[in-house]
């Protein structure tokens, strides 16, 4: 589907991957600059959606590829989280078609406001290696369903999802949540193109343009997570979570 842009739009959403890949590589939520920008270029919104999967799974690639090397992707059992979220999310693109999403729009950023609320109150949140409350397979395939699904279906919240379960549930510290975390989101993400490509819903000009800005940010964030730690990537993963809360707030009862 070919919708035509400016260069000035182009090089705006170069602009908008760089910041959306540097923010998704630490704490998640770059889809909060990357899709805004999708939609203010014009893009309709299947189109937007399916174009910001592509370019967001290039930046992930990137991010994952780096926290491999720095060792973060050893966690038990994560190659199981990451196949059910692959099938997962391709059930919930799947799901688009027959369910409603409007009790999600407004249900999730109550949600996300726990999770905040949760972080902001736990000053060792994340910090260090924690209590393991769940068995590493079960945490696996229940995530990578439940979480694979959603991203699929809706997407919004979805690292932030994964980095409360696993500081919470499986007493892992912030450096090595954001690997699980970006390993299963490249895994949703995937999933969801192997639908949206088909279908269309991807603007491969557009995503260009993005993916050389993400490739940049991604870079410069698994950089800053792979030296700084879990003492940066805290205030970093709080204040996305908040700024998603309070958008999906707005977008939930204001349309």
């Amino acid at each position: 589907m070919a919708v035509p842009l400016s260069v000035t739009a182009y090089l705006l959403l170069f602009l908008a991957g760089l910041a959306g890949g540097f923010i998704d590589a630490i704490a998640g939520g770059g889809g909060l600059i990357t899709l805004p920008a999708l939609l203010t270029a014009g893009l309709p919104p299947g189109l937007a959606l399916g174009t910001n999967k592509l370019q967001s799974a290039c930046g992930t690639t990137l991010a994952v590829i780096r926290y491999g090397r720095a060792g973060l992707m050893t966690t038990p059992w994560m190659w199981l989280a990451v196949a059910c979220a692959f099938f997962a999310s391709m059930a919930g693109v799947r799901a688009l078609t027959y369910l409603d999403q409007e009790q999600l729009k407004r249900l999730i950023p109550w949600l996300l406001a726990g999770v905040s609320v949760y972080t902001a109150c736990n000053r060792r949140f994340g910090i260090h290696l924690g209590e393991q409350r769940m068995k590493p397979v079960i945490f696996a395939v229940l995530f990578g369903i439940v979480i694979g699904f959603y991203d699929g279906f809706f997407g919004p919240g979805t690292g932030s999802f994964w980095t409360l379960g696993l500081v919470t549930l499986l007493g892992l510290e912030l450096r090595g949540a954001t690997g699980y975390t970006k390993a299963a989101n490249l895994a949703s993400n995937v999933g969801s193109l192997f639908l949206f490509i088909p279908g269309g819903q991807v603007h491969f000009q557009v995503a260009g343009a993005m993916i050389a800005g993400q490739l940049i940010g991604a870079r410069l964030g698994s950089g800053l997570v792979i030296t700084k730690g879990a003492a940066f990537i805290r205030p970093v993963f709080l204040g996305v979570v908040f700024l998603l809360t309070l958008k999906l707030i707005w977008s939930a009862w204001h349309g």
